[in-house]
């Protein structure tokens, strides 16, 4: 989107290509997930927001392939030529080979996998009003958030403020201590990506509202029924939700030699992919190893929009002959909130934690969702929630199915003749 956007009114067609035909604001995911906006107020159409540039045309369809050799790509519409290729595919989420936990597990990248969870977090709900004792709920009321980095810590922060504010509101035959919240992470501590302070102090706006947080400990399996993890511990669940890590979205025809770590692909100092002249990556799915960044950069919104800013740049550049530029990355700074009222900050050298950080977590989202409705509907439901304490639908509207695989789920199943 940056891409395009830098490039109109320049001697240059511009073709954008997407399996949706929408942009989905990622951040706000969570509160898809959980009830508190609807999918239409972090989305937006990709052919309204570029309405009026001239030189922009859109396409929905997917990309199958990369061909190189003759400057063309496949995709679910035909053969496409280009004369410059930009792949910002983005990531999806990285199960690391586990394939019980990658079928029994739920991800939450995109928008139909956030309302996926919702169905599931609501029907599962419904189901443990069912039950009779404490002991059958309690499968049923049992969250576990797999990975401690800004989406689990968000996500957990929404669940336990479902508990501590709604459960019993929606569901009388409930009490709030039925319900648990776990956040889980190999790492030592929670938002490992940022600073120390921010460390220690979501971890205590986690526990202050109810989530036991569980670090230095990693999952070993889930089955549907029970999660495990290395030395012994168990917890009888049925949503486990997975943000543990991503890996990078690779079209066919991409040189496997040029993988990098998080299946990204190595580009060089102005994002072009290593030994091409007009392919470039960009975004989570690039990784510009450095001396700086022996990692490449953070798989943050903000490398994306800049690497696209400069991508766009560099386009012309070649265009024109003119010399070109090595991409330089300014971070400005890193946010997460926890809850009502609680958010950490690391802005440079600047941080903050509680009510201002919040405040500041909310202006940043607020100011960087695209449409002047999206922003309005968004904030009328955050006065609404904060206000009331219940604010969010919490619609079932199209049952999630899980298939059954495992045999600790088919013993639950009923027999059939």
């Amino acid at each position: 989107m940056q891409v395009a956007k830098k490039l109109e009114d320049k001697p240059v067609e511009v073709l954008m290509i997407d399996k949706h035909n929408y942009h989905t604001f990622q951040p706000l995911l969570y509160q898809v997930a959980t009830g508190s906006l609807e999918p239409d107020s972090i989305a937006f159409s990709l052919r309204k927001n570029f309405a009026g540039q001239k030189n922009f045309r859109f396409r929905n369809a997917e990309v199958s392939k990369v061909n190189n050799d003759k400057n063309t790509i496949e995709t679910t519409i035909g053969e496409i030529a280009y004369d410059y290729l930009v792949i910002a595919t983005g990531s999806t989420t990285n199960f690391f080979g586990n394939k019980d936990i990658e079928h029994f597990a739920m991800p939450m990248k995109s928008v139909p996998e956030a309302l996926n969870l919702r169905s599931l977090i609501l029907q599962n709900i419904e189901e443990a009003v069912l039950k009779d004792t404490r002991e059958e709920r309690e499968p049923y009321l049992t969250f576990v958030l797999a990975g401690a980095g800004p989406t689990g810590v968000e996500l957990a922060g929404a669940l336990a403020e479902l508990r501590n504010h709604i459960l019993t509101k929606d569901y009388p035959e409930l009490q709030k201590e039925h319900m648990t919240v776990y956040l889980v992470d190999f790492q030592p501590r929670v938002l490992a990506s940022m600073s120390v302070e921010a460390s220690k102090g979501s971890t205590k706006f986690l526990e202050s509202i109810g989530v036991e947080v569980l670090t230095g400990v990693k999952v070993e399996s889930y089955d549907g029924i029970e999660i495990k993890f290395d030395g012994g511990k168990t917890i009888k669940t049925r949503n486990v939700i997975w943000s543990a890590g991503v890996m990078g979205v690779v079209p066919e025809g991409i040189d496997k030699k040029i993988i990098e770590r998080g299946n990204r692909i190595r580009v060089d100092s102005v994002c072009r992919v290593a030994g091409f002249s007009n392919i470039f990556a960009i975004g989570d799915v690039a990784a510009m190893i450095t001396e700086e960044t022996p990692k490449g950069h953070p798989g943050v919104a903000q490398v994306a929009i800049q690497m696209g800013n400069h991508t766009a740049k560099t386009i012309l550049e070649l265009i024109n002959g003119e010399p070109t530029v090595p991409f330089k990355y300014f971070d400005k700074g890193s946010l997460a909130t926890i809850g009502r009222n609680k958010a950490v900050a690391d802005l440079g050298k600047l941080k903050f934690q509680g009510f201002f950080a919040w405040v500041i977590w909310m202006f940043v989202h607020l100011i960087s969702l695209l449409g002047f409705r999206n922003k309005v509907v968004v904030f009328i439901n955050w006065v609404g929630s904060y206000l009331t304490y219940n604010g969010g639908a919490r619609l079932i509207i199209r049952r999630y199915i899980a298939e059954a695989t495992s045999a600790a789920e088919a013993k639950h199943l009923p027999k059939t003749d």
